[in-house]
């Protein structure tokens, strides 16, 4: 199975972008995962979108708002109140990881291959087969 990253941007329309998309694939929502960073000494979350692949399909997209959001540690926003919202519509939990900064990475592409090696360690997405 693939899993590929699809980057949406930081600000309102793309959370509310997010929103939309997992509220039309309720039946394949894998994961809602907050992924918590420091960027210049503020805490910061990137919000991670995980469907189960399309019917027939290999692919499990995984949509990102990446670094876009004031850790809830640190600053309850309104974007964040917006994710614990749509988290409780879909009566499901935000699963939380400590990560690196995508700016430690050369390239966005080299910290998205991170993150997968990462969720697959941490066994919340499946293994490449």
């Amino acid at each position: 199975m693939i899993q590929r990253f699809i980057k949406l941007g930081e600000g309102y329309n793309d959370i509310y972008e997010l929103i939309e998309l997992a509220r039309t694939n309720k039946n394949r929502l894998h994961m809602l995962l907050q992924l918590d960073t420091i960027i210049s000494d503020r805490p910061m979350s990137s919000i991670v979108l995980i469907l189960q692949p399309a019917t027939p399909g290999k692919m499990m997209p995984l949509f990102i708002c990446l670094e876009g959001i004031v850790s809830p540690t640190y600053k309850e926003t309104e974007r964040y109140q917006l994710i614990t919202s749509l988290a409780d519509e879909l009566n499901t939990t935000i699963h939380r990881l400590e990560v690196r900064p995508s700016s430690s990475f050369s390239e966005e592409e080299l910290y998205f291959h991170y993150l997968i090696g990462v969720l697959r360690m941490n066994r919340y997405i499946p293994p490449l087969q």
